[in-house]
């Protein structure tokens, strides 16, 4: 059986024919997505959950950064004894951690607990690292004497590095001991902001 041209037109609807039956069909589900993609939910950066600090990327902000150790936790979960504020006729105080590439090159300085230190720091897959610190070589009584060694010692020994730059800053550093240090933009460390978790 054969057709003739007129019954396979009359077959076949006309593209004009089918989006003109389809468009009534389709407005309302257009209209319901444009409606939807207008009413997104707005997430502030308060609501937002934290960051991971032990993104590699993070990791690059460090540069031109200064930092205060606020916390020092022990592998078996203690807290070691941290230096705060200078007291009055003593020269201890907090200890630091500046960050420079001002002058192109990556140079690491800062407080100890008792000494000046510097030297060099690197930035390579997502871990900070030190090259060999020098530095002044006074002897302290106190906190700040207790704990330079250990600190001068920790920086050589970096496990992983972190970095959580939503407020309130922080740097972590996890040691190969198991040790963690945390520290905080010396503004935050001042008014009392607790580290980041």
């Amino acid at each position: 059986m054969s057709l003739s041209p007129n019954h396979s037109r009359r077959a076949r609807p006309s593209l004009r024919q089918v989006a003109s039956r389809a468009l009534p069909c389709a407005l309302p589900f257009i209209a319901a997505l444009m409606l939807t993609a207008c009413k997104m939910p707005v997430h502030t950066e308060a609501s937002a959950p934290p960051s991971d600090p032990f993104m590699p990327a993070a990791t690059q902000l460090l540069d031109n950064t200064q930092w205060q150790l606020v916390e020092w936790k022990q592998a078996d979960g203690a807290l070691r004894t941290v230096p705060g504020p200078a007291n009055a006729g003593s020269h201890a105080g907090p200890i630091t951690l500046d960050l420079s590439a001002a002058t192109g090159q990556r140079r690491a300085s800062g407080f100890s607990g008792c000494n000046r230190f510097t030297g060099t720091y690197t930035l390579k897959n997502g871990l900070l690292s030190f090259g060999p610190l020098a530095g002044t070589r006074m002897a302290c009584i106190g906190p700040g004497g207790d704990i330079e060694g250990s600190f001068l010692d920790g920086l050589a020994h970096i496990a992983r590095s972190g970095v959580q730059m939503r407020a309130p800053q922080s740097l972590i550093l996890l040691l190969q001991n198991g040790d963690r240090l945390t520290f905080k933009h010396p503004d935050d460390a001042a008014a009392g902001t607790p580290p980041a978790q």
